[in-house]
Order: C-alpha cells, then sequence, then structure tokens
C-alpha cells in the first residue's frame, strides 16, 4: 500500500532543518518518491511532521499491577503522545526475568497494537541482586536492554561480571543509579525538605552510583545507559566519561528541566518522583547537558499510580509521574519556546537517538526507515487536563497548566 502525506513542514532530526515537503510511504516504509495518482493522500494542513518518539524507560505496569496501568491503556498513552515505541522497564510483578515473563509481556502486546512495544529484562532474579538472569537467552527472545530499574545492581563484582556478559554479547544495560545505603528520603535534601520536617535524599546518592557504573562500564566496554538524571554533578560526572571515550550515553525526563523542588510544595505527592525534582541550579545543568550533547535522550519515566495511592502522605505516597501524554509539550515550551534547543534538536532526543540506542528502525525520515510519523503543532496553547489522558495514571503535577506544543496525529508503520 502507498501514501503520501502532504503539506507538511519536515522537522529532520539527521539534515538537522525544517523544510516543506512530502513523505512517501510504501508497505509501512519510508520511501523514495512516487507518482501522486499511485498513492492514497493524507493532507497534513500545514503541520509540521518528525519521526514519532521513541520512548527508552516507561512503566506499563502489566503483569502484576494493572490497576495502575496496561499494556493497552500505556500504549494508548503513547500513541497519544507522539510515540511509536516504548521500552519498559521489567519491575513488574513478577519482573520481567524469564522466558515465561517475557513471552507473556510480547503476547499482551501483540493483542494490542496501540504502539510497538519493546520490552528491558532485569539484570537480577526478582531485582534481588542475587542471582544473574540469561542475559543472552532473553536478548534472543527479544530483550531490548537489561536494568534492574527501580534499584541498582547491589554489589559492584556482580554488576561487573554482568557487564562483561553484556559486553561480549553487545547487550545495552541501562543503569538505575541509586546508592541504597542513603535511600529513605521522599524529595530532595534541601530547603524544601527542612521547611517540610522530610527526610531528604541527597545528590549524592545517585551521583554515587553514577560514577561507579560509569567505572566498571570503562573497565568492560559494555554499552551502558544512565537512566533519569537529575543532577549537576551527575550531568558532569557523564561529561567526563564521554571525554575520556567510555561507552555511555544518557537520559534525563521532562519533569527534570521543567520543575524544581519548590513545586512540592505547589503540587504536592503528583510531583514526587524518584530521582526527586531537584534545585535550580540542577536544572539550569540538566538543560545545558541536553543543549551540549552530553545527555542524549529525553525519556519519559511514565510511573503510573492510582489517586488513592498518590493520596497519601508525603512520605508515604509512592513515587512516579505520569508522563507520556505531556513529555513532547513541556519540552516545546520549556526547551523550544526559551531558545534553549531547536525544534531538529529536540526531536533527535526524543526519535533519533533513543532508537539507535536501542537499534530499532524508527526515529529517521530517511528511505527506508519505518513511517512513524508525528504530526504536530508548536505554536498551539492548551490546558492539560489529566481526566482526558489515555493513561490509567492521572498522577500530574501538570494538570490545569497552559503548554504549547500539540500533538495531532501519530502514525505507525504509515497506519493512523
Amino acid at each position: 500500500m502507498k501514501k503520501i502525506i502532504t503539506n507538511v513542514i519536515l522537522v529532520d532530526p539527521e539534515k538537522d532543518v525544517c523544510e516543506k515537503g512530502n513523505i512517501y510511504i510504501q508497505d509501512g516504509k519510508i520511501c523514495a518518491p512516487f507518482d501522486e495518482a499511485y498513492g492514497e493522500i493524507y493532507d497534513g494542513g500545514g503541520l509540521y511532521a518528525a519521526p514519532a518518539f521513541t520512548d527508552m524507560h516507561c512503566h506499563l505496569r502489566e503483569p502484576g499491577q494493572t490497576h495502575k496501568e496496561t499494556i493497552s491503556t500505556g500504549t494508548a498513552a503513547a500513541k497519544a503522545g507522539g510515540f511509536c515505541a516504548v521500552a519498559c522497564m521489567p519491575n513488574t510483578n513478577p519482573s520481567i526475568d524469564c522466558e515465561i515473563v517475557l513471552n507473556s509481556v510480547k503476547k499482551s502486546v501483540e493483542s494490542v497494537g496501540n504502539c510497538k512495544v519493546f520490552p528491558i529484562a532485569a539484570i537480577t532474579e526478582g531485582l534481588a541482586s542475587r542471582k544473574l538472569t540469561d542475559m543472552p537467552v532473553l536478548a534472543k527472545l527479544g530483550a531490548i536492554a537489561f536494568s534492574d530499574d527501580g534499584k541498582p545492581v547491589a554489589q559492584s563484582d556482580m554488576l561487573m561480571d554482568a557487564m562483561k556478559i553484556a559486553a561480549e554479547n553487545d547487550l545495552l544495560m541501562i543503569s538505575h543509579c541509586e546508592d541504597m545505603s542513603l535511600i529513605g528520603g521522599c524529595i530532595n535534601e534541601g530547603e524544601v525538605s527542612a521547611q517540610l520536617g522530610v527526610k531528604g535524599l541527597t545528590g549524592a546518592c545517585e551521583e554515587i552510583c553514577i560514577a561507579r557504573d560509569i567505572l566498571l562500564a570503562k573497565e568492560t566496554g559494555v554499552r551502558l545507559h544512565i537512566a533519569h538524571v537529575s543532577t549537576a554533578y551527575g550531568v558532569e560526572l557523564i561529561r567526563m566519561a564521554k571525554r575520556l571515550g567510555v561507552n555511555v550515553t544518557a537520559e534525563t525526563c521532562p519533569h527534570y528541566f521543567s520543575l524544581d523542588e519548590s513545586a512540592v510544595l505547589q503540587y504536592g505527592t503528583n510531583a514526587k518522583m524518584n530521582p526527586p525534582l531537584r534545585t535550580e541550579n540542577d536544572v539550569d545543568a540538566i538543560k545545558q547537558g541536553l543543549c551540549d550533547g552530553t545527555i542524549d535522550v529525553i525519556a519519559t519515566d511514565h510511573a503510573p499510580h492510582t489517586e488513592q495511592e498518590k493520596s497519601q502522605p508525603l512520605e508515604k505516597a509512592p513515587f512516579g509521574i505520569s508522563g507520556l501524554e505531556t513529555a513532547f509539550s513541556l519540552c516545546i515550551t520549556n526547551l523550544y519556546k526559551t531558545g534553549a534547543m531547536t525544534l531538529p534538536q529536540i526531536i533527535k532526543k526524543l526519535s533519533l537517538t533513543p532508537a539507535s540506542i536501542l537499534g530499532t528502525n524508527s526515529g529517521s525520515l530517511r528511505i527506508g526507515a519505518d513511517a512513524d510519523i508525528v504530526l504536530f503543532d508548536p505554536d498551539e496553547q492548551y490546558t492539560v487536563d489529566k481526566n482526558e489522558f489515555k493513561s490509567m495514571g492521572k498522577n500530574t503535577p501538570f494538570h490545569g497548566v497552559t503548554l504549547f506544543g500539540k500533538v495531532k496525529k501519530t502514525f505507525i508503520n504509515g497506519q493512523e
């Protein structure tokens, strides 16, 4: 089947340009131009068109936590947010640490069809840091990467063994960086935690683990990806590692360049996430890391919870934000409209680079790439209404906030 998306402004992250043009599609792939008489025409109405987004880091909660989210609702939220693909973390119940659970997730994905789902498998069984999973086997079965997200691998020697296996098999490892001996707080350790009289989480808790994992990656040569970077020193550690030639990439999330710790005073538990929102200085450093290429990817860390769970006191409520449906708008509002980044630069962080790191065929407008396309208007303003989310998770600090940048349509393999 042939299709042409016409009358659009192409945002090409590889060419670093925005220009008027058409997108030609055949059999789900972007193809060379052909005679318009032979294709279905979709009029883009002057909207911007870019490679649809790939989220390297989200939580779909299935199996075991379907009261928070399901693969069906999570992928519907992803598509509504402009995402053609998501990589889901393994901290489900049971965790994605064996063939049975991995195949169960894949079967659920096949029955849904909203967007592409790439399961991330656990590094250790049950995320317990006691026994390594069989990573090469899980990779052959479809695991796209490996992580004990939600907690790090506790023992450095075990992590090094896992990294050696991953390096030998060219597997991607994603690190949740958190020194477990320093946990116990609920928000950033600083002025707000002192004002509220609650225990804080120090930035060193994150940075110690970033440093450890970078050093082990240097020793083993593994492909290492650092998840949800939130601190200025964390950015600097990654910057230094890249200068030294360590094979490391990194992500941050929209909330870390959109809000600081003071948001907890206004939004309460909906601004409670892990890592926590940090200081204004950290926010500035995250933005600088995005602009200079130290931070490669913008991911969501979509973490839906029920209203009942988030209604608990600050110390007891779970960490997390429902992020798939606001991610793009936060990028446009806080990076593009402020002049910090151009549209191609933002799309590169959302599309081209995460797809490249994961090794998928999305994220590009080149011939032969999957025809995964998002149409959007960067100038349209709207007010976030959590009740309109496709996600079951309504836990967002952005409810009622007016943002720029509206996703209008997402094509996956050329299909609406």
